[in-house]
């Protein structure tokens, strides 16, 4: 008989150094994308040609450090880690990326945090599918004003703005009966749904002398109408645009409205005893002018904190990964998406934040036309 032969020695070692490699492999295909990292092209698109000759110099001659008291925000070392493993230890977005499913492409950033403001608290958008968006619900018309507000005519002269509704059908659930969830929160009654929210603030707009065009197109009707789902509506929205600047040389302002699904405690803030739907600025970045929308949203976003502080939740900057992208913001160089409250708001919680919205707006507005010499 044959001595048998004990391979446990080699099995276990072999096998455990099977499992090391694969555990190393793992990291390493998590956490690095040689020569493609975000950050480092996060870093170039924040530094200028000037700051970089500047920092360079300080290096060589510290003359160079006269007049600049900030630190250099960037390290060499810290570039090259990022640069070469892709990892930035200050976002959990790093380490959770291919862990949590979808959070990989997560490619929002906050560009501006509101009151309140983080990656946990980023607007919701639900997508109802079209059985959803084509029933109709019955409106709870004792939590709606008791007498009809004519329309303002559009104020005479050029009408610099349009606004309009991608998703017309977004509503808001203490208005609607029976109503519990987000997802079942849309109607196509202007009563209840953003529509009503666009038509307030074009009055409020042409009051103010800045005339304003409104869109009141019912888009679940058009998707409808042309065999479409829910991820169309940006397709049909902007034909709707094109059509308005087509017959409107001076259209530059677009705002479309939305409200987010996130809840009340989240989408409210009490002011002075006064209670708003708290609004949030977001900025498609998938196109090649979108900072100067960010620009137009910073700015509106600085004046409604001086004037009514926590109002403003913010000002986000989405990629096509994480929502549209471009959102017709590439149509023009003032494009704006607004969410005005969340599903849970009052009606009389959006009258506030239009009121204060356009007020903010035509400061913006006029302080605007006066620089280019037309007040």
């Amino acid at each position: 008989m044959h001595d048998r032969i004990n391979f446990s020695p080699y099995f276990n070692g072999w096998f455990f150094g099977i499992v090391f490699t694969l555990i190393i492999a793992g990291l390493i295909s998590t956490y690095s994308r040689p020569l493609t990292s975000g950050h480092l092209k996060d870093w170039s698109d924040e530094v200028t040609t000037n700051d970089l000759l500047v920092r360079i110099l300080q290096t060589e001659n510290h003359y160079f450090y006269h007049g600049t008291e900030e630190s250099w925000p960037y390290s060499l070392s810290d570039l090259a880690f990022a640069f070469f493993t892709n990892v930035k230890p200050t976002d959990i977005r790093t380490f959770l990326g291919r862990e949590l499913p979808g959070y990989s492409i997560f490619d929002t950033e906050i560009v501006v945090a509101g009151e309140g403001t983080d990656f946990t608290t980023l607007p919701i958008e639900s997508a109802p599918p079209m059985e959803v968006l084509l029933k109709e619900r019955e409106i709870a018309e004792e939590k709606l004003q008791t007498e009809e507000n004519e329309t303002t005519p559009i104020a005479p002269g050029k009408r610099p703005v349009l606004t309009y509704h991608t998703h017309s059908w977004e509503s808001f659930m203490p208005l609607l009966k029976g109503v519990t969830e987000p997802v079942n929160a849309v109607s196509s009654s202007e009563k209840v749904n953003v529509v009503g929210v666009g038509k307030m603030l074009a009055d409020a707009l042409n009051q103010k002398g800045i005339g304003t065009e409104h869109d009141t197109t019912n888009m679940t009707e058009k998707l409808f109408e042309n065999n479409l789902d829910y991820y169309d509506s940006y397709t049909l929205s902007r034909k709707i645009v094109q059509e308005a600047m087509a017959t409107n040389s001076d259209l530059n302002f677009l705002i479309d409205i939305h409200r987010d699904a996130s809840e009340r405690k989240i989408t409210t803030k009490v002011i002075n005893g006064k209670s708003y739907a708290k609004i949030f600025f977001v900025v498609g970045k998938e196109h090649k002018n979108y900072e100067q929308n960010l620009q137009v949203a910073m700015d509106l976003d600085k004046k409604l904190k001086e004037k009514y502080p926590g109002i403003s939740r913010g000002v986000l900057k989405k990629g096509k990964n994480e929502g549209n992208g471009v959102y017709n913001q590439d149509l023009s160089d003032r494009a704006l998406l607004v969410e005005f409250g969340g599903v849970e708001n009052e009606w009389s919680e959006l009258q506030n934040s239009v009121e204060a919205f356009a007020d903010i707006f035509s400061e913006y507005y006029l302080e605007a036309e006066a620089v280019n010499g037309t007040p």
